[in-house]
């Protein structure tokens, strides 16, 4: 029998234990959810394709699911090698909320191994979780036509129905509206930087056309872009010298009613030391471009899913 010093004593040991146990317990568990906010912030904010790269590989190695949301924004990031990374570490994780991202990755992006590996991962997490992939089919075979059953180029054999695009964007204007005492030149050189790069991308994506007379012939209504450059600031961050670029756009409908926003943006850093203000103009153009860049992804799931962005 314990006397009551002795019980105090008993108490205070096995309380001392319980904290040793629950610290080892929950350590690993807080630094592992320190690791992938780390992560998450690497992978959304540095303007380095190395360091993105790092960032995903990690989230993707990690194999938690708590990483299902920087895994899925990271399948619009302007680098392709981190949205197959992105893509295929959703597909092992077969979490159903990624479903969404990964069919429009398989379906509009821009790159074809992303494409591919999207598709994988969107059959994979269907499978696991028992649901339709919900993936655009394969062109069909359509029967021989009538009348002689000829047609140029397939004979009497069947033919492929033609894949056509199913977006129709056109851009109304582009303006640099930031803050600041940029002459009206350098304005317009940034309107018209943001206004081609997505021109660029529209006409890159197979699914997309700015083409009237195409999307008449397709039965597409038009989706009007108004861009804007809302911040194109230069700032020191430790070592490094940072250009920043925002973006917003507005999106109307044929009749010339506003839809919605979108907005996004981009940074580009520069070594302190190697840094001269007379490349200015090329760092601002990279960042307007790596905005409208990593934006343009954004844009086509917005425009199919405007309830989902």
């Amino acid at each position: 029998m314990l006397h009551p010093g002795q019980h105090r004593i008993a108490l205070v040991a096995i309380f001392a234990i319980a904290i040793a146990m629950t610290s080892a317990i929950f350590r690993p568990t807080e630094a592992r959810a320190d690791r992938i906010a780390d992560l998450t912030k690497d992978l959304s904010s540095s303007s380095s394709d190395k360091t993105r790269l790092a960032a995903v590989t990690a989230l993707a190695r990690l194999g938690d699911k708590r990483a299902l949301k920087p895994l899925v924004g990271a399948l619009t990031d302007p680098n392709a090698q981190v949205r197959v990374i992105a893509a295929v570490a959703l597909g092992k994780l077969g979490h159903k909320a990624a479903l969404p991202a990964l069919r429009n990755a398989a379906r509009d992006d821009t790159d074809a191994q992303v494409r591919a590996s999207a598709r994988d991962a969107t059959l994979a997490v269907a499978k696991a979780n028992q649901l339709p992939d919900g993936l655009t089919p394969e062109p069909a075979i359509a029967s021989a036509p009538p009348g002689n059953g000829r047609k140029a180029g397939f004979g009497s054999q069947p033919h492929a129905i033609e894949n056509h695009p199913d977006l129709y964007v056109t851009i109304n204007s582009s303006a640099d509206d930031s803050p600041g005492l940029l002459d009206k030149t350098t304005r317009k050189v940034h309107a018209d930087i943001v206004r081609q790069s997505l021109l660029d991308q529209c006409k890159g994506a197979a699914n997309v056309t700015s083409d009237a007379s195409i999307a008449q012939r397709w039965g597409l209504d038009a989706r009007h872009i108004d861009l804007s450059v809302v911040k194109i600031d230069v700032s020191s961050a430790g070592p490094f010298v940072e250009i920043e670029a925002q973006l917003r756009l507005a999106i109307s409908d044929g009749h010339g009613r506003m839809l919605s926003f979108l907005s996004g943006g981009a940074k580009v850093q520069v070594p302190r030391r190697a840094f001269d203000a007379k490349n200015l103009p090329t760092l601002r153009r990279e960042a307007l471009e790596n905005a409208m860049r990593g934006m343009f992804d954004k844009l086509l799931v917005h425009l199919r899913n405007p309830t989902q962005t």
